[in-house]
């Protein structure tokens, strides 16, 4: 396990000169990071985890060397949290040595506490902005410039279908989610001259410590279900994908509910 410092960034990314099966997996130690990990590696992918707890690296490190796997996959594992955006592009540039390039990014890490109907607390809404949207842009970015420069790539974004209104329940959860939508977008046209590809998935609900203590969920699926389908929407080179993919009915009649009705709602 390799532990994350904060030397100066390097001066030229690491560079892939063929696509292979190579990924980069951020906010990995849980969820559905943790479950998109064990399967790119049963697949026979080189994986490098990466997340802020040493101890779930570690289980998810022992998890996939027991599963039965297609030749070459593995797991290396980097302790690293993700508001230090500063000690992203030595990371990242180590990590893409050690693997001998990368074909895939995604972003997984997320914070959503609990908020109270009558809380405003800008500690915790700073910390989500940090962890949601700063942490994103940071890998975001040192990706886009590594596949920009081998002209091949898919980064995806793990979003929320949370993003799509203004929620009075989870007020900065909801616009970390919004602002990440704005920018895969946005990294998706740049990028889309030169053959990458950027997915941003809205997952509903998963089954992970996010949603424990919500009480019966709608279309609640599994870490591994979603990873499945968070896999297959990066195949099919999705521009965005609803995860599963009935949420977009749910997303449309939000989108559509006027101003006036919306604020009323318990959401």
């Amino acid at each position: 396990m390799t532990t994350a410092t904060a030397p100066r960034p390097p001066e030229t990314p690491a560079r892939a000169a063929t696509p292979g099966k190579r990924a980069l997996v951020v906010g990995a130690s849980s969820g559905i990071g943790a479950a998109l990990a064990k399967r790119l590696v049963a697949e026979g992918w080189q994986v490098a985890a990466v997340a802020r707890r040493a101890e779930l690296l570690d289980l998810l490190a022992a998890e996939c060397a027991k599963l039965p796997r297609a030749g070459g996959g593995g797991l290396v594992t980097a302790v690293h949290d993700v508001a230090r955006a500063h000690e992203v592009p030595e990371l990242f540039e180590r990590l893409a040595r050690e693997l001998g390039g990368l074909d895939l990014v995604v972003y997984a890490a997320a914070v959503m506490p609990k908020v109270a109907k009558d809380e405003y607390d800008t500690e915790k809404d700073l910390e989500q902005l940090a962890v949601n949207v700063g942490g994103c842009i940071a890998w975001g970015n040192a990706a886009a410039r590594l596949f920009q420069s081998q002209r091949f790539g898919t980064l995806v974004g793990i979003s929320s279908i949370a993003g799509e209104r203004g929620r009075k329940g989870a007020p900065v959860y909801g616009t970390t989610k919004a602002a990440m939508n704005t920018y895969l977008e946005a990294l998706r046209n740049r990028l889309s001259e030169c053959g990458v590809h950027v997915c941003t998935i809205k997952p509903g609900f998963v089954d992970t410590d996010m949603t424990k203590g919500m009480g019966k969920l709608l279309w609640l699926i599994s870490a591994d279900e979603a990873a499945r389908l968070i896999l297959k929407a990066a195949r099919a080179r999705a521009n965005e994908r609803f995860v599963p993919r009935q949420w977009w009915i749910v997303a449309t009649v939000i989108k559509n509910i006027p101003s006036f009705l919306f604020k009323k709602l318990n959401v």
